[in-house]
């Protein structure tokens, strides 16, 4: 059967551009795939942090030589690999496991109270807070847990607590598309109570409502009104 030129040019085309837009996703992959302290481009080794640690020691005014401070740029090394460890993380893998058998649960699923330890970027001393993080399932819910490590995947990274809210709750609301999420961070910054300003005390409130959460205020106050009241779980001795 004979094909008109202009007819078998244009499946070519498009062939051609199905298998451009391939290669271009192969190439995002591979150049977004996540990185380990081993493969970071550039990355300082432990013996260049741990001399980075002597020099900050020398310009405070003390030496790093005497005998309590000997070991302290090894141990500044190790801290900060725990303080940091969200950067070893994905967070979109933490939430991969998901449950589909919930009985027909509808209803709002909160986690308050969960307490996280940042640092910030900008003087890199704590920020130390409770985040609340709220979802309303539209097929699939996450073990309780996952929402807990979620949320320790973007504190334990120098961070500045909007940009940590709005990353919780966009990953969240991206990997489980639920139909609304919440979140809400409470924390108090010691680049404040201990510098500058000096104001102890002080906490710093942010939200981020999507879906639902944002489009219908009962469920954005049903939200409010479980993470304002008290808590209290007992019990009973057996």
């Amino acid at each position: 059967m004979h094909i008109p030129v202009g007819h078998r040019a244009g499946k070519h085309g498009t062939m051609a551009r199905r298998a451009m837009r391939v290669l271009l996703e192969l190439e995002r992959r591979m150049t977004t795939k996540k990185t380990t302290p081993t493969d970071t481009p550039g990355r300082p080794s432990r013996e260049e942090a741990e001399e980075a640690v002597r020099t900050l020691l020398r310009w405070a005014g003390d030496n790093p030589q005497r005998e309590g401070l000997l070991d302290t740029p090894a141990r500044v090394v190790r801290a900060y690999e725990e303080f940091f460890a969200g950067y070893n993380v994905e967070p979109r893998e933490i939430l991969a496991r998901t449950f589909s058998e919930v009985d027909g649960y509808d209803e709002m699923i909160v986690l308050k109270d969960i307490r996280f330890e940042s640092y910030c970027e900008h003087h890199m001393v704590p920020i130390i807070g409770r985040a609340h993080v709220a979802y309303l399932p539209e097929h699939r819910v996450v073990g309780i847990s996952k929402l807990a490590r979620l949320v320790d995947a973007f504190a334990k990274r120098l961070q500045i607590q909007e940009k940590m809210t709005v990353q919780i709750a966009d990953t969240l609301n991206e990997v489980l598309q639920p139909k609304g999420v919440g979140v809400i961070l409470e924390a108090s910054h010691q680049c404040m109570s201990t510098r500058g300003v000096h104001k102890a005390g002080v906490e710093m409130v942010t939200s981020r409502m999507l879906g639902t959460f944002r489009s219908d205020a009962s469920t954005r106050r049903e939200f409010l009104s479980i993470v304002n009241s008290p808590t209290s779980v007992s019990v009973a001795n057996t």
